[in-house]
């Protein structure tokens, strides 16, 4: 029983170096962008799930290898600390290991059971974001703009998946997801800038703690939502009932940025948190219900 227990704790911690809630809105973006691309299908519907298996581990592995890169920051701050590395749950040679393999599987498995392309997206995302975003954390804040690229790129490797090329409707995703991650992330590196900063994180709000520069992130991103969030509408993926969905929510979320750069508060920076992550999935629910693929 021991044993058992032991090998229990092992397996979740691991698990846990994925990332799972990040991991799921990588899966729900990568589907969706699928769905899309097959014209409102999940057809074929073998190519579907080895693209889900391939994308997951991907993502995983480029999660754990994240939890590698950064255990020393991560044993410095207060929410990270419980992280499987620094509570001593895994070794980091484990978790390179665990997440090097994990990698590898996945972009094999997409290049070769998938197609090229999508196996290439996938191991661009995971450059991007590992051996790209992750250091710049601790060089410059513009690390948030360069860590929305491969954060955008699910969706488009959904849609390559699903046809095998790229073309203007997978950019257009792209462009919505990359500039909707502005907001989000500023709010979560407002709320977190004690502890960003005593990991060494050159995070916007602390470089420039009176918060100005942020706010003007924040509400400068949400003004340029709205009309790029319309494009599907314009360009014939979706209807009038997704623009004027997408209309009201871009506007909910400038409303709530406006009154977090007036507040300043926590409690604001969660609220716009909370709307950021709402706006998502709603997005993806009114596009893939207004579609005319």
């Amino acid at each position: 029983m021991a044993v058992f227990a032991v090998n229990k704790q092992k397996l979740s911690a691991y698990v846990t170096l994925t990332k799972p809630r990040i991991l799921t809105m990588v899966l729900v973006m990568s589907a969706a962008g699928f769905f899309m691309g097959a014209g409102g299908s999940l057809q074929p519907l073998d190519s579907f799930f080895i693209m889900m298996l391939g994308t997951a581990l991907s993502s995983g592995g480029a999660a754990a290898l994240n939890n590698y890169l950064e255990r020393d920051s991560d044993e410095l701050m207060h929410r990270t600390r419980k992280r499987p590395i620094p509570a001593g749950q895994v070794t980091p040679e484990e978790a390179l290991s665990f997440g090097l393999q994990l990698v590898l599987m996945g972009v094999t498995i997409l290049a070769w059971q998938v197609n090229l392309l999508t196996g290439f997206l996938s191991l661009l995302t995971v450059f991007l974001y590992v051996l790209v975003y992750t250091p710049l954390k601790r060089v410059t804040w513009w690390n948030t703009a360069i860590g929305a690229i491969p954060g955008a790129l699910p969706p488009v490797g959904g849609w390559t998946a699903a046809t095998g090329h790229l073309d203007y409707g997978a950019w257009v995703v792209f462009l919505i997801l990359f500039v909707w991650q502005h907001p989000h992330f500023y709010a979560i590196a407002w709320l977190y800038k004690e502890d960003y900063a005593r990991g060494g994180f050159k995070m916007l709000p602390v470089v420039h703690p009176d918060g100005r520069s942020t706010f003007n992130q924040v509400i400068g991103f949400s003004i340029i939502l709205i009309p790029i969030s319309l494009l599907p509408s314009l360009i014939g993926m979706a209807g009038a009932f997704y623009g004027w969905g997408m209309a009201v929510l871009g506007l909910v979320m400038l409303a709530i940025g406006i009154k977090f750069a007036r507040t300043r508060s926590l409690h604001d920076a969660k609220l716009l948190l909370k709307a950021s992550v709402i706006y998502l999935p709603l997005f993806f629910v009114l596009i893939l219900g207004d579609r005319s693929f």
